[in-house]
């Protein structure tokens, strides 16, 4: 849903406001003209769309010290903080703090990095016909890529599996 911005006069905000004070405020006002102006059909009710299900919890007041001492441990604010949890409980689906997601991105590009050297290898061990001490330090290299890609997949494994298990109901 696109969001309309515009500047006016403060005598005419304030003539408009006199007007749309009793047709619901500005924002059903300005909806209606805008579907007069478009020739286009009103919403039945007057009212947008469905917004995303918001969701209020009263919470002691150690409670809500834990949330946001636990929610800015992650970088998130006690609302995001919640709505992970949540998204975790429904679908396992993990979420990870800033600093997380950064070091992931990282990783990201090193796997990418590596897998780019082992085409390279593979290619040149595909199209050369190599004997000895080169074919030697092919196979070398490759070996230092597989273990090396072998790291940083288990890097990968654990932070999915610490973000998992944080966000798991404790025993």
């Amino acid at each position: 849903m696109a969001n309309l911005s515009i500047r006016v006069s403060d005598d005419l905000l304030a003539r408009f406001d006199a007007c749309a004070g009793g047709q619901g405020g500005r924002a059903p006002t300005l909806r209606r003209l805008m579907d007069q102006a478009a020739a286009g059909p009103s919403p039945p009710s007057g009212r947008l769309p469905a917004r995303p299900l918001k969701l209020t919890v009263r919470l002691t007041d150690d409670d809500g010290d834990g949330l946001a001492r636990e929610a800015a441990a992650m970088g998130l604010t006690p609302n995001g903080w919640a709505a992970a949890l949540i998204r975790h409980r429904l679908r396992g689906k993990p979420t990870f703090s800033r600093l997380e997601a950064v070091a992931l991105v990282a990783i990201q590009g090193e796997v990418r990095r590596i897998g780019v050297n082992v085409n390279q290898i593979a290619r040149a061990l595909n199209t050369a016909v190599m004997e000895g001490k080169v074919l030697d330090l092919e196979m070398a290299s490759l070996d230092h890529l597989r273990t090396e890609l072998r790291e940083h997949m288990f890097t990968l494994r654990e932070a999915f599996e610490g973000n998992l298990a944080y966000w798991a109901a404790e025993p």
